[in-house]
């Protein structure tokens, strides 16, 4: 086995990933496909193993203007508005959002246009 080099860290953070969407009550399916979605993309990779190591946003991972910061308020907001809170309560599973930032920043980077129509819109009950 001359040559080989072994790095275990992608391992960790696949499998610190799939416990954080348990946590956040997402099927191991849903985390595979984020994961496949990582793996592609160094900088949202680089992203997701510092959220898995200080267990929040670093911020500095961008795609046209926005970073996950701004993705993680907006799926608050949503969250919001769906749950008819007007705030994020105990109730709110925050390991969620952050997941969900992360996917939404993966399909952002797909269809650009539609996700930063969606993000220009006004937040909250001011959207309608």
């Amino acid at each position: 086995m001359a040559g080989i080099v072994y790095d275990a860290r992608r391992i960790k953070a696949y499998e610190a990933l799939q416990a954080l969407c348990k946590l956040a009550g997402e099927e191991e399916d849903w985390g595979n496909a984020l994961w496949c979605e990582l793996l592609a993309d160094g900088g949202l990779m680089q992203e997701m193993v510092y959220y898995l190591e200080h267990h929040c946003l670093d911020g500095s991972y961008r795609f046209e203007g926005y970073t996950l910061i701004d993705l993680f308020i907006w799926q608050m907001d949503l969250y919001n508005l769906i749950a008819d809170s007007g705030k994020n309560t105990a109730s709110c599973n925050k390991e969620r959002m952050v997941l969900k930032a992360f996917y939404t920043m993966t399909k952002m980077k797909k269809d650009p246009a539609h996700y930063k129509r969606l993000l220009s819109d006004r937040f909250g009950m001011d959207k309608f």
